[in-house]
């Protein structure tokens, strides 16, 4: 069965506990189902289906489980693994010194102007359905996420590179 990655938007340990988090997913029918780093990382396994059809899934399962479902993105674990592989943020001009992102979108969006850098935050590149990031951490706080959601809107969730190794590897 193949392996997927399910990425919650707004997920934290104040407002969802992973035991309540993998039993909705597992009631929804997924296997080996694995909560990562207690921010809405979900490893399952689950027969194929589009990444939309097992997000609807797994929203529907969160609203009866626990009475609210939060934004999901799925991916399948090897996509994440090929990202890893391939890693764009050299090839997009990152700094090395910068801390990098990713954020996750369904589809891809339509053509998208990227904005100019703000405060150390930089968009570099759309690929696919995911937009590649960098910041300089700084006390005006997480200045990038103003920036990509100003950009692309709210249907979107963001994870570090270090999170999407993780998630790759569970």
């Amino acid at each position: 069965m193949p392996r997927y990655i399910a990425l919650l938007r707004g997920v934290s340990p104040m407002n969802c506990k992973m035991p309540e988090l993998k039993a909705a997913f597992e009631s929804a029918g997924f296997s080996n189902v694995k909560t990562l780093l207690s921010s809405g990382n979900v490893a399952f396994d689950a027969r194929s289906a589009t990444e939309a059809a097992l997000a609807r899934k797994a929203e529907a399962a969160m609203e009866k489980a626990l009475g609210r479902s939060f934004y999901t993105i799925v991916r399948p674990q090897q996509h994440l693994l090929d990202l890893l592989a391939d890693d764009p943020y050299p090839g997009l001009g990152a700094d090395p010194g910068a801390k990098r992102v990713v954020s996750f979108m369904r589809a891809a969006p339509p053509d998208t102007v990227l904005p100019p850098p703000v405060s150390g935050a930089q968009m570099l590149g759309i690929i696919g359905s995911e937009v590649f990031s960098t910041y300089l951490p700084s006390s005006d706080g997480p200045v990038f996420m103003r920036l990509i959601e100003k950009t692309f809107g709210k249907d979107i969730t963001t994870r570090t590179w270090d999170t999407v190794r993780k998630c790759a590897a569970a």
